[in-house]
């Protein structure tokens, strides 16, 4: 099997052993220490296939149970999912968790009792090692091009951290919802696949996890970033514990007289996908939705609390009340979130 990754802008070839460690020393050899972070890094198939929308993108095991942090994004918009592992496993992948502010999401894999290695990111966001200053030197290991298709390893960029500053940046009229601090640095990860890769030291200690195409609102140019696992851990500890989960999943009784968006005034963009994002469509005027202040492009991320990932989401949010009780909505808007609470007229 043909190996290879970039590194140092050259195409180096490697037919070495295998390394199973969580844990990486400081003095092991550079290409053990690529093995064994490509090992963790998985190759995400999915939705798109059109011009500039390509189907696949990248993925960190994060758990012994197969969880796996990627990008949200419309590549995650089909039941067909397919994750393929750095040994050529190939598995069918459940969305169960999802976050529209750092736009991350959450896999689950059915490993069924399979022993994988995987990132602790709660290791690698309390401890001195899983941090970057300016100047630390990195590795950006992804799918980048989608040129690994099965047992092939990751790809892997060699660079350093040139910058750490909140993330101002978008891509056509889509702005990132994301301001928190970043990592920038001087590889080229801003390349279709590579999202949702791992940043890594030199020493294979996860820094963070690379972020979406997009190019800065300051200076027009593509941005190189990742996500630092500091910034992200607490809305992956959410994911992970499962507090997305909607009432009528867990049992709650069901409401007499449902509350409806229609109610309320407001109308959501076409449900097309499976998970199309809930942007609000329409206001209609001297609704509780206007005099509320809600407006047309905002994005709905929480009913009551709850994320809400898709249009049938909020919808199915907004039914679990009763048409009299009050409802909150949290939007963005221009990167605030803002949060608004509604009730229909009696």
């Amino acid at each position: 099997m043909f190996r290879a990754w970039a590194l140092c802008g050259m195409l180096l070839v490697f037919r070495g052993p295998v390394a199973r460690g969580v844990e990486t020393a400081p003095d092991r050899p550079l290409r053990t220490t690529i093995r064994s972070v490509q090992q963790r890094v998985v190759k995400i198939y999915g939705a798109g296939g059109m011009r500039n929308f390509e189907a696949y993108q990248s993925g960190l095991l994060i758990s012994s149970e197969g969880h796996v942090l990627t990008a949200l994004s419309y590549v995650l918009d089909t039941d067909d999912l397919a994750v393929v592992l750095d040994d050529g496993s190939r598995f069918t992948a459940r969305l169960i968790g999802s976050d529209p502010i750092t736009e991350l999401a959450l896999l689950q894999l059915p490993t069924e009792g399979r022993s994988l290695p995987w990132f602790d990111l709660q290791a690698a966001a309390g401890t001195e090692p899983g941090q970057a200053i300016v100047g630390t030197r990195v590795l950006a290991v992804s799918n980048l091009f989608g040129i690994a298709t099965g047992a092939e390893p990751a790809s892997v960029l060699q660079g350093v951290v040139t910058a750490m500053v909140p993330l101002d940046a978008r891509r056509g009229q889509y702005r990132s919802n994301y301001r928190g601090l970043v990592y920038v640095v001087d590889a080229q990860t801003n390349n279709p696949g590579a999202s949702g890769g791992a940043l890594t030291d030199w020493q294979g200690h996860l820094l963070g996890v690379l972020g979406k195409e997009l190019r800065s609102r300051a200076t027009g140019t593509w941005l190189n970033y990742a996500l630092p696992v500091r910034e992200i851990r607490g809305v992956v500890d959410d994911m992970l514990a499962g507090r997305a989960n909607r009432a009528a999943d867990l049992g709650v009784a069901q409401p007499e007289s449902p509350l409806t968006a229609a109610a309320l005034g407001l109308a959501l963009v076409p449900n097309i996908l499976a998970r199309t994002p809930p942007y609000i469509d329409a206001i209609r005027r001297h609704s509780p939705a206007e005099q509320g202040g809600l407006q047309a492009d905002d994005l709905v991320v929480l009913v009551a609390g709850q994320p809400t990932a898709s249009c049938q989401a909020v919808l199915e949010a907004i039914g679990q009340h009763e048409r009299e009780d009050p409802v909150r909505l949290s939007v963005l808007r221009d990167g605030q979130l803002l949060e608004i609470e509604l009730r229909s007229p009696k």
